[in-house]
Parts: structure tokens; C-alpha cells; sequence
């Protein structure tokens, strides 16, 4: 079969009965676009850190341990108030209502919010003051009773003992008062220093300051994303309960790393329908301007088509909106848009050249154009495949589901778009006696761009754009008929600034910290910042600790060694708060085995006492019901995410487990510092750029078979990547708010840049190669080239651009820097096709051994003179 032969039938088929395709593409797209209602931006932070490293697996197995990363409930006020008066009550009651462990009887009696946080259950672990006050209490009264009922059958002498023995613990631990949570002098002994206002050190990670306490609730780790945020929406809820809120001044603020990630997610949500908007505004607003013909927004619509199914398909596979699959949104319509402009162009080249019929026209095109055009797709997929081997499913994300695009897109330009170009791509003559519809409106319409064109404003308006339009064309010609006549010393320029691109993105960093990547105005992010400001802390990391018995003596006594060394470390000191202003440190103690050991007094049997007394849901914070697991907790502060990598590496290095324990560091900090590393790593983001280059080769390798043919249209988009990474860098000097810096979607831009000049160069280099088969000469060639696919090259690549500018408006920082930096590299890939890729053509001729069968022998010989 010979080429376009394929392409030729199956648009035939479409020709004759148009209105089947163009129905059934009609469907489909209408039930892809229901099915992408159905999709959620993703809550979850599986999507950002990879999945097949060692840490992963150890961090989702302490997960069904102790639990997911925990909503924190920032109890902000005057601790004293908050402790000895009633507030503790209301305190306990609130934990009680978060942990959904209330008697069913008292249930009955709380706000509905905690009788739906009961009913979903998603409290893994709760930890709070309260809490703590209340099992102490009962503990220590529990204690109390034992001992003097076993006094009491040793005779009036034991019962003597014990007491005397009672008095001097109570002297020791300033305890005046039975233990009680309506004692404010107990309580006061047991939480306070002997000033009675500032809070025991050792239970830091619940009384970080006087002014502040903490409430932890670890979420259960299967919890889906919807579950996952109606917890926190309950938990808000029963935060603001009047009869659950402290009376003495404090305040709930809640927080948590849960709790930012549900925040960006409702963003995200907000933001979907105003970009999506925007985008279909602009581009159809730059269609309408750069692409003169009939049905000129065909492209847009059958775009839109085509990204409905395809995110139709992503809800059929069961995924979730991420920031990396609402960024492919531009890129696929971009991508959509320029795959219809350069059909719908084929066919009014064919129209005009033959005046054929739409049913003759549609089919020629696609024969003409087909081939060259479904080659540059596959060629752009490929080129996006390579990011199927990154680490971070997110962006692996990113890759798969534009292949699935630009397959779809493809498809539906063959059917829909060629149908409609059959039924509609030519004006039906209307009967005379027939009026046109909306005659009123139409009318109106028509006198209001009349009164518009005619206004002086209208006519500088016109003026202008006619002038801009004449300088750009007349700047085009001169820079093609630079590159012709001089392809070697455009080359060489082009070269020495791709050069210095690649070394300028060596030196580049990937920004990590969250605060610079979510919108400032993000309540959750003031909220988290609140948490840290009062508590030294925002997050945690975990080392977890296995052995066949977690409370056995060596263990508990490495445990506390390996915890002191690693404060010791990162800058804490004993007794010291993580509030302090000057050079705080970067870690604080957590809830841990050792913790509790020093509250306890010291002792192996303290610490089994202690961890025996406590409800399951408590203990299990720290410590499994088998004794063989154990957590060490160490808070950790907000901060870029390459910081963080070297903390976990501190606490690697500490890691010297006795014989028969393991140890090791766990949690999203870890996971999240491990994956920045690979996605900043610059040996990994040229690796990636070589492998996509790679690709695209064999594919053109493998359909132009010659190794010639596939060379040259790859110098321009491996020129391309140098260009990109030297304007990334260039945008990373700006100064305060116009500083535009890579993020973890960003680092994509390598592979985008590629398949999109990989796009552009295939369609310019084909169509060079049939106009020289023509006959022409390289510049004639050349000029045809650039007078009919050149135009749609411009056309698709000004509406890509367009689209992409949308999301610079983005108050979502990683989303607005992404907009800006694809905006520029689009532009800078576009335009350095267009002038580097004649540059290339010609130099190629200028070295190919003339052959008795050139078209144009005499063109290249004159051309060496």
C-alpha cells in the first residue's frame, strides 16, 4: 500500500456518510466530558514521591502501624487557663469527640459533627493534653487503689509503708491534691515546672509553650481522598462547636500537613473551571485572528473533543486530578489545535488547487498530509514516553496521559474533522425567499462592528495590526533569507547559545518549599505557619524501631541514646523550647518510647506500667500492641525540601541499631526530600533530554529510512533544549515577584520542549522534502514550505501559546511559574525552528554528493559558489 493510501481510505469512508463519524465522536466526547465531571483533584500525596524505594515500603508499613500523617489541632491561648480551669473538660471531650471513642451514652450528648467523625471512624491514633491528663489520672488512681488493697492484706504495717512511700512520690512530684481533672493543683504538679506556668520540657510534643498546646490525630491509612477530607471537614466542624470550644480565650486552629494538602486540592478545584474558561476564550480569540479560513475554530472544538475523552479515559482508569494531569490540559489542546490546522490547511490547498469537492478534497488531503502528520504525532508521543521512566508517578502521570491525548486527537481529526469539513467546510447557497436566522440579532451584531471599524478607535486599532503584521512578515522573509544564504553561521550561533543553555541548567535549582509554591493567601498554609510560629514545628519525621521486644532494657536504652544524639545534632538542647527565635534547631523531640520513659521517671517497669495503663487508642501512638514496633517522633520545621534530605541524611548517620533491631527513617519529609532529589538531580534531567532525543530519532528512523532524513530535522529540536534551559535560567535571576523558578512540574519542560519542536520540525522538514521532489530549488522550496505548512505551523503554535498563557494568571504558584516558563520556551522553540531548520535543510543540500537524479543539481552547485 502506498503511503497515504491508508489515510485516504479512511477518510473516504468518512466523506461518504459524514454524519456517522462526526455523531459518534459526538457521543463519546459528550460521555468523556460527563465522566471528567466525576474526577477529583487528588488529596493524597502518593502522586509526589516514588513508590519503589525501600523508604516507601517502610514508610507505608509504619502507616498500618501508627497511622497516617496526622491533622493537628493547635489549641492557641494561655496554657494555665486552658489546663486548671473547666476548658480542660471541654478538652478532653474534644479529643474524645476527634478519636470517635466516646460512650455511645455520652455520644448521644456531643455535637453531630463527632457522631458523623464516630460513624466515618477515621482516627487512627489521637493524641492531646487532654488525654494525657486523663490517663495520668487514671493511672495514677488506678496505682493508688492497687497498692493499698494489696497493703491492706499485709496488715496495718504495710499499709504504713505504702503511704510513707505515696507521701514522698508526691513530695518528689509536687502532687498537694488527689489526682483528678478537676484538681488544678494535680494537674498543675503534673504539667508544669515549679514556676506553675511553664510546662515540663519532656512533654514538649503536647505543651510546646505557655501559650500553646497540641492535639494530634493520625488518620487511618486507607482512607480514600473524599473520606480523607470529609474527616477534616469534620473536624473543623466540631471545632467550631460553642460547646466544645474552650471558654477561658483559647482558640482551635486546624492544621497539619492533611489538612494543606486539602487546601491546595480545594484550590485546585476552584481554579479548574476559570482556566479552562480562560483558555478556550484565548484561544479561540487567537484562531479567530492567526488562522484565516472558513471553520476556523473547527480546531478548538475538535481539541476540546478530544482532551473530554481523553480525561473521560483517565476516570475510566480509576485516576484523580493531580497538578500534572490539569497541566496537560493546554498542552493537549495546543497539541489537538495544531494537528486540525494542519489537516484543515491540506484541505483548502487542495480545494484551491483543484476545486475538487469536499467528498474529493477531504480524502486527497488526508493522503497528502496524513502521513507526515500522524508521524510528527507519533514521533511527539514517543518523545513524552521517556517521562514514563521518572521516578514520580505525578509526572510519569503527566507523560501517559498525553500519548493517550494525542492518540485521541489524532483519531478524531481523521473522523470528526474531516466530516465536518465535508458536511460544513463549504458555504450552502440559501434560497432567496428564505431569511437568514436571528435576523434581528444579526443585524444588530452587524451594526455594532460596523460603528466599531468605522470609530477612529477601530480604524487605529485595524491600522496598527496591519503594520505589526507587515513588519513581522517582512522581519520573517529576512531572517529566512538569512538562513539561507548563511545556514552555516546561523547554525554556529545557534549552537554556542544551546551550548551555554545546557550549562546555564546545570546550575539550576528545583524550588522545593511548599510556602513558595501554593498561593500565599492559602488559609491552610497561614494556618500551618500559625502552628509554626507557636510551636517551633509544622510536621514530623518518624524513625521506627523493630525488634522482638521494643521495652526490653538494651533497646529502650539505645532508643533514648540514638534520640538524644540525633537532638544533639540538629541543635537541641535539653529543657530548651523549638520556639526560639535565634538559630532554632532542626529537630524536636516527638512522642516516643523514650519520652514517655523520662516522664515516667526512668525504668523499664515505669514504662510498661505506663504504656499497660493506656486506652489502645493512645498507646499504639508510640508503641504496637505485640511490643515489637516503637516510634521515635522528632517534629520538624517548614523548609525547602533539599534541606530536609540533609536532615534525614543526619539522622541516617546516627543509625547504629544493637544486634537484632532495625531502624529506619520514615514519613512524607523523607519521601518528599528523596523524590526532590531525583526530580533536581541535573545528570537525571539530561539523561532524560538524551533518551527523549533518542526516541524521537529511531522513530523518524524508522519511518523516513534514511539516516539523513532523520538527522535534520532533529538539530533544531535538540538546539531547542539548550535554548529552553538557558532561558529558564535567565527567568531564575529576576528579581522579587518576576522571578519565575522550576518546580517539581516544571522539570518536565525538557521532554515538553522536545515534543513540541519535535512537532514543528517533522512537519516543516516533510513538506520540504515533497516541495523539492517537485522540483523546486532549496530557497523556492523553502519559501512554499514556509507559505503554506510554515503558516499553520505559526498559526497552531501562536494558539499553543496562547493557551498556555492562561495559567501565568494562576495564584497557584507551581501552575503560574509552569504557564511562564512553557510560554517562553514554546515561543523561543518555535521561532528557532523556523529560522534554524531552513539553516539546516540548506547546509545538508550544500554537502550531499550531487546525483545524476537531483531535481535541482544546477540550484546546489550555484548555491556552493
Amino acid at each position: 500500500m502506498r503511503s497515504g493510501e491508508l489515510f485516504e481510505r479512511i477518510v473516504g469512508a468518512v466523506a461518504r456518510r459524514p454524519l456517522v463519524p462526526l455523531l459518534a465522536v459526538a457521543v463519546v466526547a459528550i460521555a468523556g466530558a460527563l465522566l471528567a465531571l466525576r474526577l477529583e483533584p487528588s488529596n493524597g500525596t502518593d502522586s509526589l514521591v516514588s513508590k519503589g524505594s525501600t523508604a516507601f515500603e517502610q514508610t507505608e508499613r509504619f502507616k498500618r502501624d501508627f497511622g497516617d500523617d496526622a491533622v493537628v489541632v493547635l489549641v492557641e491561648g494561655d496554657l494555665q487557663r486552658t489546663l486548671l480551669t473547666t476548658d480542660l473538660q471541654r478538652l478532653i471531650q474534644f479529643e474524645g469527640c476527634l478519636g470517635g471513642n466516646a460512650p455511645r451514652e455520652v455520644l448521644r450528648t456531643l455535637p453531630e459533627p463527632c457522631r458523623e467523625l464516630a460513624e466515618l471512624d477515621p482516627a487512627k491514633v489521637v493524641l492531646g493534653p487532654g488525654t494525657f491528663v486523663n490517663t495520668s489520672v487514671e493511672a495514677i488512681g488506678g496505682e493508688l487503689t492497687r497498692r493499698l488493697a494489696a497493703a491492706r492484706e499485709g496488715g496495718p504495717e504495710a499499709v504504713d509503708k505504702v503511704q510513707r512511700q505515696l507521701m514522698a512520690l508526691a513530695l518528689r512530684y509536687g502532687i498537694t491534691d488527689i489526682p483528678a481533672v478537676d484538681s488544678p493543683s494535680f494537674v498543675s504538679a503534673l504539667a508544669f515546672e515549679d514556676d506553675g506556668r511553664t510546662p515540663k520540657a519532656q512533654f514538649s510534643f503536647l505543651l510546646p509553650s505557655d501559650d500553646a498546646a497540641l492535639i494530634q490525630m493520625r488518620l487511618k491509612p486507607g482512607l480514600t481522598d473524599s473520606e480523607r477530607s470529609r474527616a477534616i471537614d469534620l473536624v473543623r466542624e466540631a471545632a467550631a462547636e460553642p460547646t466544645l470550644q474552650p471558654e477561658q480565650g483559647a482558640r482551635y486552629v486546624v492544621t497539619g500537613v492533611p489538612v494543606v494538602v486539602d487546601g491546595l486540592g480545594d484550590a485546585v478545584r476552584d481554579a479548574i473551571p476559570w482556566l479552562l474558561a480562560a483558555a478556550i476564550l484565548v484561544m479561540a480569540a487567537t484562531l479567530a485572528v492567526v488562522f484565516r479560513t472558513r471553520l476556523r475554530l473547527l480546531p478548538l472544538a475538535l481539541a476540546l473533543a478530544a482532551s473530554a475523552i481523553t480525561f473521560g479515559v483517565l476516570a475510566l482508569a480509576g485516576g484523580n486530578l493531580t497538578m500534572a494531569s490539569i497541566a496537560v490540559l493546554p498542552v493537549l489542546i495546543g497539541l489537538a489545535v495544531d494537528y486540525a490546522i494542519q489537516f484543515q490547511a491540506r484541505y483548502d490547498e487542495v480545494r484551491a488547487r483543484t476545486g475538487a469537492p469536499p467528498a474529493k478534497a477531504a480524502p486527497a488531503a488526508a493522503a497528502a498530509g496524513g502521513p507526515t502528520i500522524v508521524t510528527a504525532g507519533i514521533a511527539t508521543a514517543v518523545g513524552f514516553l521517556v517521562l514514563l521512566t521518572s521516578p514520580i508517578p505525578m509526572v510519569r502521570g503527566f507523560g501517559a496521559l498525553l500519548v493517550v491525548g494525542i492518540v485521541v486527537a489524532l483519531v478524531c481529526m481523521l473522523l470528526a474533522g474531516f466530516a465536518l469539513l465535508v458536511r460544513y467546510g463549504t458555504p450552502r447557497q440559501r434560497p432567496d425567499d428564505v431569511p437568514p436566522p436571528l435576523p434581528r440579532l444579526r443585524a444588530a451584531v452587524g451594526a455594532f462592528a460596523d460603528g466599531i471599524v468605522g470609530s477612529r478607535t477601530g480604524a487605529g486599532i485595524a491600522r496598527g495590526w496591519r503594520e505589526l503584521r507587515l513588519r513581522a512578515l517582512e522581519r520573517g522573509e529576512r531572517a529566512l533569507a538569512g538562513a539561507i544564504t548563511r545556514p552555516g553561521r546561523v547554525l554556529a550561533i545557534a549552537l554556542a547559545l544551546a551550548i551555554a543553555g545546557w550549562a546555564a541548567d546545570t546550575q539550576q535549582t528545583v524550588v522545593s518549599d511548599v510556602r513558595e509554591l501554593v498561593p500565599a493567601d492559602l488559609q491552610a498554609l497561614r494556618d500551618i505557619e500559625a502552628l509554626q510560629d507557636e510551636t517551633g514545628v509544622s510536621g514530623e519525621i518518624d524513625v521506627v524501631v523493630r525488634a522482638n521486644d521494643v521495652t526490653d532494657p538494651k533497646v529502650l536504652a539505645w532508643m533514648a541514646d540514638f534520640q538524644q544524639r540525633v537532638l544533639d545534632g540538629a541543635g537541641y538542647r535539653t529543657g530548651a523550647r523549638c520556639t526560639q527565635a535565634k538559630s532554632p534547631p532542626d529537630l524536636c523531640p516527638g512522642p516516643s518510647l523514650p519520652e514517655i520513659l523520662a516522664a515516667a521517671g526512668g525504668g523499664q517497669r515505669q514504662a510498661k506500667d505506663l504504656i499497660d495503663a493506656m486506652p489502645d487508642y493512645l498507646s499504639q501512638g508510640v508503641v504496637t500492641p505485640d511490643r515489637k514496633t516503637a516510634n521515635l517522633a522528632f517534629g520538624i520545621r517548614l523548609q525547602p525540601l533539599e534541606q530536609q534530605q540533609e536532615i534525614v541524611e543526619q539522622i541516617e548517620r546516627q543509625l547504629d541499631p544493637p544486634p537484632g533491631v532495625e531502624a529506619a527513617v520514615v514519613g512524607l519529609p523523607v519521601l518528599a526530600a528523596d523524590a526532590n532529589e531525583q526530580l533536581a538531580s541535573p545528570l537525571r534531567r539530561v539523561l532524560t533530554l538524551l533518551a527523549a532525543l533518542a526516541a524521537v530519532f529511531l522513530v523518524l528512523l524508522a519511518v523516513r529510512r534514511s539516516l539523513r532524513d532523520a538527522t535534520i530535522p532533529l538539530i533544531p529540536i535538540a538546539l531547542a533544549t539548550g535554548w529552553s534551559g538557558g532561558i529558564m535560567f535567565v527567568l531564575g535571576l529576576l528579581p522579587g515577584p518576576f522571578e519565575v523558578e522550576l518546580n517539581p512540574m516544571s522539570v518536565t519542560l525538557g521532554a515538553l520542549v522536545i515534543a513540541i519542536s519535535t512537532e514543528f520540525s517533522v512537519l516543516l522538514s516533510a513538506r520540504y522534502r515533497q516541495e523539492r521532489g517537485r522540483g523546486l530549488s532549496p530557497a523556492r522550496a523553502l519559501e512554499a514550505t514556509y507559505a503554506s505548512t510554515g503558516a499553520a505551523v505559526m498559526a497552531s503554535g501562536a494558539t499553543a501559546i496562547a493557551g498556555f498563557a492562561v495559567l501565568a494568571a494562576s495564584d497557584i504558584r507551581m501552575l503560574r511559574d509552569f504557564g511562564i516558563l512553557t510560554v517562553v520556551d514554546l515561543t523561543v522553540s518555535l521561532l528557532g525552528v523556523m529560522l534554524v531548520l531552513p539553516a539546516a535543510l540548506v547546509w545538508a543540500e550544500r554537502r550531499r554528493p550531487l546525483e545524476a537524479s537531483d531535481p535541482d543539481g544546477r540550484a546546489v552547485v550555484g548555491a556552493h559558489a
